[in-house]
């Protein structure tokens, strides 16, 4: 993949409304995916997208292309925000009375259409072939939305191993996508 700066991302940064635009028509399905596998509710993921909309606009001098590619840091951001979201406590008053498995796993039976959301880049074929601890580490932090603590808990191993284990696992994935 090319390290040239996608002139798309400059003439948004530069201010274009045309660009965001274009950004927006390119990724707000794949991030909408992202979203809705932390959160599970197709109201709020549209809502969240809005918000995560408006910090790249707001926030699209903050991307630096030395700093990795444009959609780790769009994905970033969409996961941060679901998952502050979650942490919220209109969100947490809403849901007294659901146990944590609704919002945080993503069911077994899970339709083909979550699945294409969640995937809508193709994102699966690259983590599928990375090895079994690392599709798993993926899985529960970027896709089911797992903070580090919660996920060291669900894997029974202390958070700074898994700390670790995820940043070797996200750079042997950017090595299998070819960056």
């Amino acid at each position: 993949m090319s390290n040239q700066p996608d002139l798309l991302i400059l003439k948004m940064q530069e201010g274009s409304e045309m660009a965001f635009s274009r950004v927006y028509e390119r990724y707000n399905e794949a991030l909408r995916g992202i979203i809705f596998a932390v959160v599970k509710d197709d109201a709020v993921a549209e809502e969240v997208l809005q918000d995560v909309f408006m910090k790249i606009w707001n926030n699209s001098s903050s991307y630096d292309v030395k700093q990795g590619r444009f959609f780790t840091w769009a994905l970033n951001i969409s996961r941060n925000a679901a998952i502050d979201h979650l942490r919220s406590k209109a969100h947490k008053n809403n849901l007294k009375n659901l146990s944590r498995d609704y919002f945080v796993h993503i069911p077994e039976d899970a339709t083909d259409e979550m699945e294409v959301q969640t995937d809508s880049l193709g994102i699966m074929k690259w983590v599928n072939k990375l090895k079994p601890t690392c599709i798993k580490i993926i899985d529960l932090i970027f896709f089911k939305g797992f903070t580090f603590k919660d996920g060291a808990a669900e894997l029974n191993i202390p958070e700074g191993t898994l700390k670790t284990r995820h940043r070797k696992c996200v750079n042997e994935l950017r090595n299998v996508m070819g960056e």
